[in-house]
């Protein structure tokens, strides 16, 4: 037997219980990994509260982790007993001691990256990957704006795009994480409610506006986000954590100027092993240069994820957090 948080119903963090379950044995393709460190993403609450639909329930969360594999499949090949994986966005049921999943969901650990660092990077780095890379790829000289700037995807993407060349202009809640994004290559740091984000937008573009905004806030910053867009601009809405966006007239795009609307995933841009592989090696490369450092603010012991969760609901969090079995 193993020990994995489980919820049995959606709710709050209450619903989370930590409970015995059997340890599965892989399957032709599929690997045994023990966990040493889990990561903690707001898709998780998204799981948890319902937002987004679970196949069935009683169901363990969890999308990242790293650790050591401890079993191999009949049909498995390329990994090995005592390989160093990571992997992100696998079927859900990473908030568990150690679990099974397909081979080609993993990928191997670089010798300078630990499994705790892993965890905290693999989902969030990612997706900073295919956002600055593939969505809308930025490139020296752009002025972005980042929402969430001082979460654990906005400070990699604040460093990450500036050391493409971009002048990055990040939100974020309060003073403290302001001093936080800054120090992580934000160029300019706004605070919704306090600052009026267009009119600064205007200001800080000399009137141009911006060619890309990425917001994970989703219903708060929605119609703001449109407004500090130049014609033709892109707005990414890839996340949801003031609630979902409301249905929205595909007018309002050519009203505002011809703009373009994606709501992408990171599950999608890396459904192929190829494209996996790619994204990953990417990210491990840019942490491996030091032109982007992974920030593993808080940890919580596996057992108390419900803490961890509370935690980030109340945007009492920074950089990553990861969960130690």
């Amino acid at each position: 037997m193993i020990h994995a948080i489980r919820i049995h119903e959606h709710g709050g963090p209450e619903k989370m219980l930590w409970e015995d379950v059997p340890l599965p044995a892989p399957k032709a393709d599929e690997v045994l990994v023990r966990h040493e460190a889990v990561g903690l993403n707001y898709i998780d609450v998204y799981f948890r509260n319902g937002l987004y639909k679970l196949p069935s329930l009683p169901a363990t969360l969890g999308m990242e982790a790293a650790g050591v594999v401890e079993a191999l499949g009949s049909e498995v090949t390329g990994l090995a007993v005592g390989d160093r994986v990571a992997y992100a966005m696998a079927p859900i049921g990473a908030y568990a001691e150690a679990r099974t999943l397909k081979a080609d969901r993993l990928v191997k650990l670089p010798d300078d990256i630990d499994t705790r660092t892993a965890a905290a990077m693999m989902l969030q780095g990612m997706t900073a990957q295919y956002l600055l890379r593939r969505t809308f790829p930025v490139k020296a000289g752009d002025t972005i704006l980042v929402h969430a700037a001082a979460g654990g995807v906005g400070l990699i993407m604040c460093q990450w795009a500036k050391a493409l060349g971009c002048t990055v202009i990040g939100t974020v809640s309060t003073p403290e994480k302001a001093a936080l994004a800054q120090a992580n290559g934000a160029a300019h740091v706004l605070i919704p409610g306090q600052d009026d984000l267009p009119s600064r937008v205007k200001e800080i573009t000399g009137g141009a506006m911006l060619p890309v905004v990425y917001d994970s806030v989703g219903r708060d910053t929605f119609m703001t986000s449109l407004d500090c867009l130049a014609p033709l601009g892109m707005m990414v809405s890839y996340g949801n954590a003031s609630g979902a966006v409301p249905p929205i007239d595909i007018g309002v795009l050519a009203a505002k100027g011809s703009l373009f609307l994606t709501r992408p995933t990171l599950a999608t841009y890396t459904a192929r092993h190829t494209d996996l592989v790619t994204t990953a090696t990417d990210l491990f490369s840019v942490v491996q240069s030091g032109a982007v450092k992974i920030q593993v603010n808080q940890s919580f012991a596996l057992r108390d994820a419900a803490e961890a969760h509370r935690a980030l609901e109340a945007r009492k969090t920074t950089g990553s957090t990861i969960l130690l079995p």
